[in-house]
C-alpha cells in the first residue's frame, strides 16, 4: 500500500498519535507525517504511507494557510488554549476594527519570531518543551519568518467585554507559530492573548476539502476501497516538473543510473519527477552537482 493520504487531523491528538493510529489502521509499518501540528490544532496534515514515505520531505510545504482565534485578556504557558494562564488583564476599552486591521498589517511581510517555550525547537540538542516541562526556562533562537497575508474574518466594527476574541486567516511561512503571532497581536493591542482556535485549512497544494476524518478512513476500509483514499505518488507530486522517459531508459532509472541532461530540462533547477509511458512515477532526479550535462537519482521508487 503506497500513497499519500490527506488527513483532517482532528483537536486533541499530536501528530505522532495520527501515524500511529493509521499504522494500526492500516496494518502498515511505513507510516510518516510531513509537518508537525499542534495537538489544539486540527487540519490538512498529509500522512505518507508505503513507498510514499521517501517524498515526504518534498510534500513539506514551504507556505500553510490557517483560519484561528485570538482572545485579548488572558495569557498561557502554552501560548493557547489548553495552557495554564500566566497572566490576566481586563479588557477596559473599546477596540475598534481600524486598530486591529493596523496591526495586522504591521505583522505582515517579513517578520521576527521567537518560538514558544513548550515547542519542538531544540536549544543545545534539547527541545524547548523539555526545558519548560522541568521548569527551565532558556535563550531562545529568533527566526525570520514571513507573513504573507493577514485578514480580520470578523464583520464587526468594534470589540469589548473583559475578554474580546476575534477571528483571523494567516497565510504564512514554514516555522511560523501562529500561537506566537496570537500573542504578538495582543502585545500591539496592549493585552495579554493567547490563541483560542487554530485550524489548518492549507499545506502547499493540499486543501482542507481534500482531506478525509478517520471516520471516513474506516468507513472505507470496512468496504475494501482504501485505495480510493490515497493519493498515487505521481499525484502527490504534480507540484514538480514532470519528463515522461520509454522503458527503455525506464530501466536504467530503476536501476538508479545517472542519466544525460535532457534539453528541455536545461533551465529547470527543482527536482524533476521521472514517470513511465503508463505515467506512474519511478524516481525523483535532479541535476549532478558534478557533472553540469547529468542528472542523478534523489530517490528511487521501485
Amino acid at each position: 500500500m503506497d500513497g499519500v493520504l490527506l488527513l483532517h487531523k482532528p483537536a486533541g491528538m499530536t501528530s505522532h498519535d495520527c501515524v500511529f493510529r493509521i499504522r494500526r489502521l492500516l496494518q502498515v509499518k511505513k507510516v510518516g507525517h510531513t509537518g508537525t501540528l499542534d495537538p489544539d490544532v486540527s487540519g490538512v496534515l498529509p500522512i505518507c504511507i508505503g513507498k510514499a514515505t521517501r517524498i515526504a520531505e518534498f510534500l513539506t510545504a514551504d507556505q500553510k494557510t490557517y483560519e484561528g482565534e485570538v482572545t485579548l485578556g488572558t495569557a498561557t504557558t502554552t501560548e493557547d488554549a489548553s495552557g495554564e494562564i500566566i497572566a490576566v488583564k481586563k479588557v477596559d476599552r473599546l477596540i475598534r476594527r481600524p486598530e486591529i486591521e493596523d496591526v495586522f498589517q504591521q505583522l505582515t511581510g517579513t517578520i521576527k519570531q521567537t518560538p514558544p517555550m513548550y515547542s519542538a525547537v531544540k536549544v543545545n540538542g534539547k527541545k524547548l518543551y523539555e526545558y519548560a516541562r522541568a521548569g527551565m526556562e532558556v535563550e531562545r533562537p529568533t527566526r525570520i519568518i514571513t507573513i504573507h497575508e493577514l485578514v480580520l474574518l470578523d464583520e464587526k466594527d468594534t470589540f469589548s467585554g473583559d475578554a474580546v476574541s476575534f477571528r483571523f486567516r494567516v497565510t504564512c511561512s514554514k516555522g511560523t507559530y501562529v500561537r506566537t503571532l496570537a500573542v504578538m497581536i495582543g502585545e500591539r493591542l496592549g493585552y495579554p492573548a493567547h490563541m483560542s482556535h487554530l485550524v489548518r485549512i492549507a499545506s502547499g497544494p493540499f486543501l482542507l476539502e481534500q482531506c478525509v476524518t478517520f471516520a471516513e478512513i474506516e468507513k472505507q476500509l470496512a468496504a475494501g476501497r482504501i485505495d480510493k483514499l490515497l493519493l498515487p505518488i505521481e499525484k502527490a507530486l504534480f507540484h514538480l516538473p514532470k519528463y515522461q522517459i520509454n522503458d527503455k531508459v525506464a530501466e536504467k532509472v530503476k536501476n538508479g543510473a545517472v542519466l544525460p541532461l535532457p534539453d528541455r530540462l536545461q533551465s529547470v533547477d527543482e527536482p524533476v519527477l521521472m514517470v513511465d509511458e503508463q505515467n506512474q512515477a519511478l524516481a525523483l532526479y535532479c541535476k549532478h552537482p558534478a557533472k553540469p550535462q547529468m542528472i542523478k537519482p534523489l530517490k528511487v521508487f521501485h
